[in-house]
């Protein structure tokens, strides 16, 4: 249930050889490393001020007692998808079936990345109370072995279980352990399958820890793909094409430079349910890999197939999934399928969940024309962690080979769409019009990350200077805006990335500069809440000296919007736990961010989704304004702002979708909304303690309250209180 392997995010460099837990399921989490001693043990963590950019480390000792009060460890894990996974009863209820039916007698169980002991306790409880039965539990991050130890004393398992805080990997017989384990059990899985370790956690585990003909709980695992059209799916990577067809002057891709921007070679993890009617299924699924847990795997394998088109189109992309047979009789099974497979499968559907997704791999371009009949070549490569795809006809095929992303840039595809939309980029272009009107000569800088305002800045002042930042990205972005300033036709003595920082900015450009400016982005924030994009305002604060007298600031000001929502399946799968396959899980509620039965005084925290692709969804009030942000003044102080709900519908209402409106202009005349219906941003969502039915003669309103104080931590407090 935990994750054996993991990368940091590309945003940050780790001063240390950390081993951190991967974002799918420690999204908090940025770096640990463990500090160990005869009598305890210690871990310290890196965690990021959102409005700063900068980051703390914090400590998370093993003898912090339960009752302790709360520090600035609490809630690390409230925003993973644990509680996720223990809501999803159909995984569950197959573990259950499938470690009953596979441990039948006493023997030596190994449990690799326990979590909160569910398998373990499954396992435990499978071989009864008997002297010879022995469980084996690794867990490699402390505050879940904190928890497990904490769960296994409340269901009075404390004595059939041996809990190791360590990497699998890390484990060695006659010191960990006595002897060799009879049978495996684990659930290091992630949307891909591979990307959590799983293919290095067998091998370890094979070579040193289980005896020969080993028992494992999964049995098995196969991942399958279908070709599919989409235009949504094409927007997300094919960034080219889209500013073939603006007027906007300005080009990040042009012809000759493709390669200095785009998205990585890999999979990424998505609901396609929510997409199924943008989508036209090319090809019939097509099986890939199988990955047997019973035996030892390879690191690499490859596949070629050809794969011939149902109906004629243009493959943009290729859907992949994973099925697992949990048992060697091959009777229980869980997949991750898409809902027209699942449909039409024994396996049936499952419930919305969002700790499993589908995957989407983009094909180059505009995609591989086909016609019905035709026949196309898809090549098929895994390594340890992911799985690669090549397609191409079969007339093309020359050799095999994988593109491994070596770009200038690489962004996430909702960034490259969002570079792609026509109605973004004239907002854009607008915005930044009327920010130089009235401007010669006029000094830019542009404080965040954006690739986009530099060159709009270029283009339509002839005469202006444009500094960039690019905080995040630095020297990549430094290299690709000299590349392509220059390839626009821009003189490169009109534009400077700044290299120095913003300490050597302010005296370098004292009262100098014209125009602030941001969309605002900043790279590695796109899985965050998507206020903390109010680092614009931080970093516009700290740069205030640098403005001349009458400084136009873009965006003139943040906006926190929301709105009331129906959200049964995303509710379901966040809401506290009580008996799970028969073990009391109540108490890792609060813990795990649960919303519902929760303590007095506790609340759940409020988390980025995509709200378009959380199952059904439903809008129950008009859009509302919480607070605003006045960029054109620099923070003064702690800020609050209230609002009370009136319901517009009836209905259930599970909670409450938040988001940032940037108000371009003084004038309020160019609004870039980031809400639920704009489908490449994220939404915070606040969920309720427990749904309302709201309207008619139900409850008739909400309040909300939201409050921020920079010189705190600086997140956002969301409350909320019903009427």
């Amino acid at each position: 249930m935990s994750p054996q392997l993991s990368l940091l995010p590309k945003t940050f460099i780790p001063l240390l050889p950390f081993r951190c837990p991967p974002l799918t399921r420690l999204s908090s989490v940025v770096a640990a490393r463990t500090m160990t001693s005869q009598s305890n043990q210690r871990v310290f963590q890196l965690r990021q001020d959102p409005l700063t950019g900068t980051s703390e480390w914090i400590v998370i000792d093993e003898n912090d007692e339960a009752g302790a009060p709360v520090t600035s460890t609490d809630g690390l894990l409230a925003t993973t998808s644990y509680l996720d996974m223990l809501n999803d009863t159909r995984r569950n209820r197959a573990y259950r079936l499938a470690i009953e039916k596979t441990i039948t007698e006493p023997c030596h169980v190994l449990d690799i990345g326990a979590g909160t002991g569910l398998l373990s306790m499954m396992a435990a409880r499978a071989m009864g109370d008997k002297e010879e039965s022995c469980v084996t539990a690794c867990e490699s991050y402390l505050p879940m072995v904190k928890l497990m130890r904490k769960v296994m004393h409340k269901n009075g398992m404390t004595k059939n279980i041996n809990l190791i805080n360590k990497r699998s990997d890390e484990l060695e017989v006659g010191s960990d352990i006595a002897s060799r384990a009879d049978v495996l059990v684990s659930e290091i899985l992630d949307s891909e399958l591979l990307g959590e370790g799983l293919i290095p956690s067998l091998q370890h585990a094979h070579d040193m820890l289980l005896v020969d003909n080993s028992k494992t709980v999964p049995y098995r695992a196969t991942t399958y793909c279908q070709l599919v059209e989409s235009t949504f799916l094409c927007n997300m990577h094919d960034l080219q094409s889209n500013e073939a067809r603006m007027s906007d002057g300005v080009r990040l891709v042009p012809p000759v430079l493709e390669s200095l921007f785009g998205i990585k070679s890999q999979q990424y993890s998505m609901h396609v349910d929510a997409i199924e009617k943008e989508i036209k299924l090319l090809s019939e699924p097509i099986k890939v890999f199988e990955f047997d847990f019973w035996k030892r795997p390879e690191s690499n394998g490859e596949l070629d197939v050809h794969i011939e088109a149902i109906t004629e189109g243009s493959v943009h992309a290729i859907i992949s999934w994973w099925v697992l047979q949990l048992d060697s009789e091959g009777t229980i099974f869980y997949s991750t399928a898409p809902r027209w497979i699942e449909s039409n499968s024994e396996i049936g559907a499952r419930d919305w969940c969002d700790h499993w997704k589908q995957c989407v791999w983009f094909t180059p371009g505009a995609g591989v024309s086909i016609s019905k009949g035709e026949k196309v070549h898809l090549h098929a490569a895994h390594t340890c962690t992911n799985i690669l795809y090549n397609l191409k006809k079969a007339h093309e095929i020359t050799h095999s080979s994988f593109s491994t992303g070596e770009l200038q840039l690489t962004f996430p595809p909702e960034r490259v769409a969002i570079y792609g939309d026509s109605v973004y980029r004239q907002s854009i272009f607008e915005a930044t019009r009327n920010a130089f009107q009235g401007l010669s000569d006029a000094q830019c800088l542009v404080i965040d990350d954006s690739i986009l305002l530099p060159l709009m800045a270029l283009h339509i002042s002839n005469g202006s200077r444009v500094i960039s930042l690019s905080p995040g990205l630095q020297e990549n972005a430094a290299r690709y805006l000299e590349a392509i300033a220059d390839s626009n036709g821009f003189s490169k003595d009109r534009f400077k990335y700044f290299r120095e920082g913003k300490a050597k900015l302010m005296e370098a450009y004292p009262s100098k500069i014209d125009l602030l400016i941001g969309e605002p982005y900043y790279y590695g924030l796109e899985s965050g809440l998507p206020w903390q994009n109010l680092r614009f305002w931080k970093d516009r604060t700290l740069l205030d000296s640098v403005l001349s007298k009458d400084a136009v600031v873009m965006p003139y000001k943040g906006v926190l919007r929301g709105c009331a929502m129906y959200l049964p399946d995303l509710w379901k799968s966040r809401c506290c736990l009580g008996s799970v396959e028969g073990f009391d899980h109540a108490l890792v509620n609060t813990t795990l961010g649960g919303c519902g039965d929760l303590p007095s005084g506790k609340d759940s925290p409020c988390l980025p989704f995509f709200v378009w692709q959380c199952g059904e969804t439903k809008k129950l009030s008009k859009e509302f304004t919480v607070m605003e942000f006045d960029f054109s003044k620099p923070i003064a102080g702690p800020c609050s702002g209230e609002v009370q709900i009136e319901f517009t519908k009836p209905g259930v209402c599970h909670g409450i979708a938040l988001w940032m409106d940037w108000v371009m202009d003084k004038e309020n005349s160019i609004v870039i909304s980031t809400g639920p219906d704009e489908r490449y941003w994220k939404q915070g969502v606040k969920l309720l303690g427990k749904p309302v039915t709201v309207g008619v003669e139900g409850l008739s309103s909400i309040g909300i309250k939201a409050s921020l104080d920079p010189s705190s931590n600086g997140e956002l407090i969301i409350t909320h209180t019903l009427c």
